[in-house]
């Protein structure tokens, strides 16, 4: 029904639409108050003549009038008619039109400017495709069974005695795996369990660095510590690798944290020996500088024996060895965590509360009861045959379809592996045409900071199976064969496209 009341008021209320008569009221009043076309001490009819003319019950204009004037936007006194407020629309008190002026925009912070601006780190949307890295292949996780154990942490909530961010028995369960599968030394409260691996870099950073600290990241490295990093404030710089990783010696400047992936490089896939091990561990306690070290997919190891986290080596309290559930499951289980120094237990607890850094006591409980049961360690066995055959075929694969293009060594573990492109290759140009046709690959220019720059494909192989990974390999190769070569003009300074440092 349309009603035009006094002269001010067009009502359109629509009984039978679906939305309550109440919300219609409120909103179409409120609107028009806010708008001006009602004056401050503009009198509406009494609810009895306004439900009468608008053909509604008095109960819903009296409910509307009742939350309007809670809300300031009408005042009303018994026996008077509502008037609308003073307070409603202020520019019309003297009676003169509003000066509408625009409104000053919101402005980022100078890191979320860097963002916007830079090339890193990647974001996915939509659904996943070959390459994906980093994914796991959901689809061979025992579903039914982790049901299982989600519907028995549901039962048991209230039963559990306990209010801990960090529930104790997935504390004791992971300890228990990580210190027989990765060497690590630690108490059951040194670990702190976060929504995510990159939500623990971040609670790491908050706690330890001030505006202006150095910072040292590999180069090429993970671009999600960079942003962490450079969102608490520190000045961060790539170090270079070598064979055996992360290259300091020489180095001037003195780092207040060092963040580093020894056990399977991101994203070279090279393993720091035990040598450069040491003298990292050296240096840093040397110059005071925190380590952190992301062992993100180490569980899963080819050839030989996984070799024991850097944590486990630290005798002076400095390594935080950052773990993720995510990778040695499937991505919707986002459950992360960091095993702190035991003299920064507290302050990390206080830290994790402060900032949200909390994972839901449901999802703990149930992935306490999948380790300590031995299921978590058994799909790790299973899922690491599964992935060596996907490594060994990928790279069959991309040999068949781009030849000596495509430069690869097959990665000791992990679930991704990195295609090297001779320097000419303008990786990024590469990578995109290949995302039109349907293949995700991660150029690894855009993971230098600084220095030189390398070229080549960053690809996960995990998540797919054979089909999917042949098929993908021959679209690669029809890309690369078919006008992707898009070689870089050499400069007077370098063939190599210079620096990226950001």
């Amino acid at each position: 029904m349309d009603v035009l009341l006094s002269g001010q008021i067009d009502f359109k209320l629509r009984p039978g639409s679906g939305e309550p008569l109440t919300r219609q009221l409120y909103g179409q009043l409120r609107a028009t108050i806010l708008a001006g076309a009602l004056p401050p001490g503009y009198r509406l009819p009494s609810s009895r003549d306004l439900a009468r003319q608008l053909g509604i019950s008095r109960n819903t204009v009296s409910f509307v009038v009742d939350q309007l004037a809670m809300e300031g936007y009408l005042d009303v006194a018994q026996g008077r008619r509502p008037t609308v407020a003073a307070a409603a629309n202020a520019q019309l008190v003297s009676g003169r039109t509003p000066i509408r002026r625009s409104p000053m925009p919101l402005r980022v912070s100078h890191w979320g400017a860097r963002l916007l601006k830079a090339d890193w780190p990647f974001v996915n949307e939509g659904d996943p495709r070959p390459f994906l890295p980093g994914l796991a292949d959901a689809r061979a996780f025992p579903h039914d069974l982790w049901a299982r154990y989600l519907r028995r942490a549901a039962r048991n909530a209230l039963a559990s005695g306990t209010m801990a961010l960090n529930r104790p028995a997935l504390q004791a369960a992971l300890l228990q795996h990580l210190l027989e599968h990765r060497g690590v030394r630690a108490q059951r409260r040194q670990i702190i369990v976060t929504p995510t691996a990159q939500a623990a870099i971040e609670l790491i950073a908050r706690v330890l660095l001030d505006v202006g600290d150095v910072a040292w990241v590999e180069s090429p490295g993970y671009g999600g510590a960079r942003a962490a990093l450079e969102a608490a404030g520190a000045v961060v710089r790539g170090v270079e690798l070598d064979r055996s990783g992360l290259s300091f010696k020489g180095r001037r400047d003195r780092p207040r944290l060092i963040f580093v992936t020894p056990s399977h490089q991101y994203p070279t896939g090279r393993l720091m020996p035990i040598n450069r091990r040491r003298e990292l561990l050296a240096f840093a306690g040397t110059v005071g500088a925190a380590i952190v070290e992301d062992d993100y997919d180490s569980e899963f190891h080819y050839d030989g024996r996984p070799v024991a986290a850097l944590q486990g080596l630290d005798d002076s309290g400095r390594v935080f060895y950052v773990g993720t559930f995510s990778k040695s499951t499937f991505a919707d289980v986002r459950t992360g965590y960091v095993i702190v120094p035991v003299g920064l237990v507290e302050v990390f607890e206080k830290a994790q509360r402060h900032s949200g850094q909390i994972v839901p006591a449901l999802l703990q409980n149930a992935l306490a009861g999948f380790v300590a049961d031995g299921h978590f360690s058994a799909h790790i066995r299973r899922m690491t045959r599964v992935y060596r055959a996907r490594r060994d075929r990928l790279v069959q694969a991309l040999h068949a379809a781009a030849g000596d293009a495509l430069k690869i060594v097959p990665p000791a573990g992990g679930m991704q592996l990195l295609a090297h492109l001779d320097p000419r290759w303008d990786d990024v140009a590469l990578a995109n045409r290949l995302a039109r046709a349907g293949v995700v690959a991660r150029p690894l220019s855009r993971h230098m900071i600084g220095g030189r720059t390398e070229r080549g494909l960053f690809l996960g192989f995990a998540a797919w199976n054979d089909r999917e990974i042949d098929a993908a390999a021959v679209l690669i190769g029809r890309v690369m064969r078919h006008g992707a070569y898009v070689p870089k003009q050499p400069s007077a300074r370098s063939s190599a496209g210079g620096s990226r440092d950001q």
